[in-house]
């Protein structure tokens, strides 16, 4: 991020209102002081109901568990979105369902199991997002992510860590809904 220029990320792990496990979690505020900029992009992830997804907790021990898993998409869905954000835009990802690329095969490398990834098991997120520019509304919708070609970009994707497939089709989204453009009605395609 530029100096002078910190976005200010507010992220809060919710479930129907209450944090992970049911625990209020606080939210957490990164951001210089209030007079560091006037105008700060934030974004906020909730994860809906994550004990009911498809695959993001690890049930054989050969990745991360749930709590990692979430921290994770987490993290990859705020620095996806505050790159093509506009400074005066704030955004609300409700994260769905997770269905990682792959699949657990617990006879593999017993005991804990090896996740094996192969083209018929693609990664998907289900999310619904609104993005707002100061009090209106730019951006809206629900959406299941995937990509059934995840493969091709196989070397990049498998060199940027155990949840590569997942970051880069979180980046694509975010490029493609959630960028920035002067007097549009809603984002798009940043030009490169």
């Amino acid at each position: 991020m530029a100096a002078g220029g910190r976005a200010r990320l507010a992220m809060l792990v919710a479930v129907g209102g209450l944090g992970f496990m049911g625990l209020a979690l606080p939210s957490l505020s990164l951001a210089g002081p209030a007079s560091a900029t006037p105008a700060q992009a934030r974004v906020t992830v909730r994860f809906v109901a994550p004990e009911r997804y498809t695959d993001a907790d690890d049930r054989y021990g050969s990745g991360p568990a749930l709590r990692g898993t979430l921290a994770e998409i987490r993290r990859i869905i705020e620095a996806s979105a505050l790159r093509v954000m506009g400074p005066d835009d704030t955004l609300v990802v409700d994260v769905l369902d997770i269905d990682r690329a792959g699949f657990v095969r617990p006879d593999l490398n017993i005991p804990s199991g090896l996740r094996v990834v192969s083209d018929v098991t693609p990664p998907a997120i289900r999310l619904r997002y609104d993005l707002r520019r100061g009090k209106r509304r730019i951006a809206s919708g629900e959406e299941r992510l995937t990509d059934i070609n995840f493969l091709f970009g196989a070397r990049g994707a498998a060199a940027t860590g155990s949840f590569g497939y997942e970051e880069d089709l979180l980046r694509r989204w975010a490029r493609e809904r959630l960028s920035a453009r002067d007097g549009a009605s809603a984002p798009g395609p940043r030009p490169q």
